[in-house]
């Protein structure tokens, strides 16, 4: 008897051990959410110094030293800011952002930052002086926003309570250039709700080349209406309000102004009569005579660039495009040095490629040309006449980084491996640090020569990440292509569990983005959805993803194809996919579910109703679920006006098509917002309950568009895990 409890004993004893030896090797959701252990290792921020062998970076957070890109040795400390602040009686706070006057012996410090929407963002500044070895507050009237070193570093400009200021660095003399700024009414130097999140920039002025004047921009919101959201935690919730115009409401009146420092007089720019228009980009050329304005029409498909007379403010066209869709904008507007010409991206030929102008408008030369995507322009190096830029030209899963002549001579490929290369050049272009990750690979960093590509060291590998990847029961994400019912071929990818085997079937969970010129089918690391998805091959799913029409990388017209029918056949494409996946032996068709956030979250919508017949699940986490009631820029530019193209905002919203749902549907939302509403959401479950459809829904009290901060991550994804779970 003796001897069978022992052997028993050990017997359990083993099973244990061995439990929990595979819990070990199985991805746990508190590891990706409430601790670090998937974590890729990055790069501290990199900044560039006039000497091309060096740059520098703010270590802990309180310390600016300089490296050698070559050897990556430290050569010096700069300033240790903690002590700096500490002896001239200011808090030690860490630094979060940090710049070099031009000629590099001032900084100009930001500490204590608070975001305020997407790029926004408001902090205390400091000025530090590195051979007076002197540091001083910017200012003393509360957080400040989006200083910046005048050209010769004698002056900064900032945005206090939507107003301009430019504090003269030897005198102390604060002047405020603009008297007007008034919360949710005029913005004076920073953008609106609307330009920032849709045109991607919040810093709204510039200095000329010779900081003798600043342009800015003005806009007048008064009549914009206001949108409510409401902020839980106290007896009475606290209303904040801002300006947000929906699609088809009245917009910002912007206007663009210019301020002299001699005369200290502001003139407007000549930007015509039409109120109702964008003005999405401002660019100084290298004559401080001479600004660039872009403007562009409601409907996004006219765009003229004005050049601009700095004293008079008047203006003339000197580039004019138009598009039968919509014209999309960037910041690739690069001026020579020499002051002749100008380099910009377009699609007028099918696909995104450089061309170069001279000053009044007269087409050069076309730069790239083929049946791809240049993506952005990195950077122009004058003394080689070379172009960096980086394109999807060997297929649209993978970014790589090139040069070419500035006359079209000679492209040449910079970035050995395939997948995603981000380049970041040092000042005068001698060295790159690369970016580098794949689809089953973590980031790693490489300083580079630019001249050849080739590397020079390693920064960082992510080597305690890749071991502990590979201690994981995991499997490699594989790509796959097929054709839809209107014959186009489509890109997916595809993880299946480890122990894949062909005679099972195995239910199937699709992550879906699908939005205008966006990709989920990157052959690029995808951090913690990565994990997340190998996380469900262990406990029997294949996770895959498949980029319909409408997305980036393929050309003008697949990606405009959704034009005035947003959510038409990127659902339809969706369902192609279901479909073609349920022809495969190892697939149960009657188990496939869906998952996406904002714009994913629209099209699981639309896909659990309008393709109810081929998905048993879904999970639509801040969902638009009418295009009504989304903003007027991003809105307008894919779909048109709601009064010019009413079928194409209804026929695909799908709380017209709630009576179609059939399968287990959850719904999450932050109740704060302030991109996609909540009300989005509302509106939608309102309508499920009206057609008697059962629904479950997940609110996050105060929690914006990322749904994140403290344990909010881990709950949103707990809650997906179960669902996923009990219902596929």
């Amino acid at each position: 008897m003796k001897k069978n409890v022992l052997v028993l004993g050990i017997f359990l004893l083993y099973f244990v051990t061995l439990s929990r030896g595979q819990e070990e090797n199985k991805i746990q959701l508190t590891d990706l959410w409430a601790g670090a252990k998937y974590v890729s290792a990055s790069i501290d921020e990199v900044v560039p110094m006039n000497n091309d062998e060096f740059y520098s970076k703010a270590d802990n957070s309180f310390q600016i030293n300089e490296y050698e890109y070559k050897t990556g040795n430290k050569t010096r400390t700069i300033a240790n800011i903690h002590d700096i602040l500490k002896d001239a009686g200011f808090k030690a706070k860490p630094i979060d952002e940090y710049a070099f006057s031009r000629d590099e012996n001032k900084i100009l410090i930001a500490t204590e930052t608070e975001s305020i929407y997407r790029h926004s963002k408001a902090s205390k500044y400091y000025i530090y002086d590195i051979s007076q070895k002197k540091i001083t507050a910017l200012s003393d009237k509360g957080k400040q926003r989006l200083a910046t070193f005048s050209p010769d570093g004698s002056k900064v400009a900032f945005v206090i309570d939507n107003n301009i200021y430019i504090k003269d660095l030897k005198t102390e003399k604060e002047t405020q250039i603009t008297e007007d700024g008034k919360h949710n009414e005029i913005i004076n130097g920073a953008t609106d709700w609307v330009y920032e999140e849709e045109f991607s920039f919040a810093q709204a002025y510039a200095w000329s080349p010779d900081g003798n004047s600043i342009a800015f921009y003005r806009f007048d919101e008064k009549n914009v209406k206001e949108f409510s959201l409401t902020m839980y935690g106290k007896l009475y919730p606290e209303e904040y309000k801002y300006k947000y115009p929906k699609a088809g409401e009245e917009n910002a009146t912007v206007s663009i102004h210019i301020y002299n420092m001699s005369t200290g007089k502001t003139i407007p720019v000549e930007i015509g009569q039409e109120k109702d228009q964008y003005i999405p980009r401002i660019k100084w050329t290298k004559d401080p005579g001479k600004l660039v304005v872009f403007r562009m029409n409601r409907l996004q498909n006219h765009l003229e660039l004005l050049m601009t007379d700095a004293t008079t403010g008047k203006t003339n066209v000197i580039y004019d495009e138009t598009n039968k869709c919509y014209i999309e904008i960037n910041d690739n507007l690069t001026f020579t040095d020499d002051g002749k010409f100008f380099l910009l991206t377009s699609e007028k030929n099918g696909f995104n490629h450089i061309y170069r102008y001279d000053l009044t408008g007269k087409l050069y030369n076309q730069i790239t040309d083929g049946q791809w995507d240049v993506i952005d322009i990195q950077g122009y190096n004058a003394k080689e006449n070379l172009i960096y830029y980086t394109s999807f030209q060997d297929s649209p899963m993978n970014i790589h980084v090139y040069a070419i002549g500035i006359d079209g001579s000679n492209p040449t490929r910079l970035s050995a491996n395939n997948g995603h290369n981000k380049p970041s050049f040092s000042k005068n272009y001698k060295y790159f640090i690369n970016e580098f990750s794949d689809i089953n690979t973590p980031p790693v960093f490489t300083v580079n020569l630019t001249k050849t590509g080739a590397p020079v060291r390693t920064i960082e590998d992510n080597k305690t990440l890749n071991e502990t990847l590979k201690g994981l029961n995991i499997s490699n994400a594989e790509f796959f292509t097929f054709k839809n019912s209107d014959n186009v071929l489509l890109n997916g990818w595809m993880i299946k569990p480890k122990d894949f085997n062909p005679e099972k079937k195995y239910p199937v969970l699709f992550y879906v983005y699908g939005g205008p010129g966006a990709q989920t089918v990157e052959n690029k690391w995808g951090s913690y959805d990565y994990v997340w998805f190998q996380m469900m091959t262990q406990k029997g799913y294949i996770v895959v993803s498949v980029d319909n029409r409408g997305t980036a990388g393929r050309g003008e017209a697949f990606k405009k194809s959704t034009y005035l029918q947003l959510g038409k056949l990127e659902t339809n494409d969706q369902i192609d996919a279901a479909k073609y996946l349920a022809t495969l032996p190892y697939i149960d068709k009657d188990r496939l579910g869906m998952f996406g956030w904002s714009y994913g979250g629209y099209l699981t919508l639309l896909c659990m109703t309008k393709g109810a017949d081929y998905f048993k699940m879904g999970i639509a986490v801040a969902p638009v679920t009418n295009w009504r009631f989304y903003d007027s820029v991003y809105t307008e530019r894919y779909n048109g006006l709601p009064k010019d193209n009413a079928d194409g905002y209804d026929n695909n919203s799908p709380i017209n098509h709630a009576k179609k749902l059939k399968g287990k549907l959850l719904i999450a939302h932050g109740a704060a917002d302030d991109n996609v509403h909540v009300q989005n959401t509302m509106e939608m479950t309102n309508a499920l309950v009206n057609a008697n459809k059962p629904f479950d829904m997940q609110i996050y009290t105060n929690k914006n568009h990322g749904i994140y901060g403290g344990y909010t991550r881990l709950h949103l994804y707990q809650k997906m895990t179960d669902y996923i779970l009990n219902n596929l």
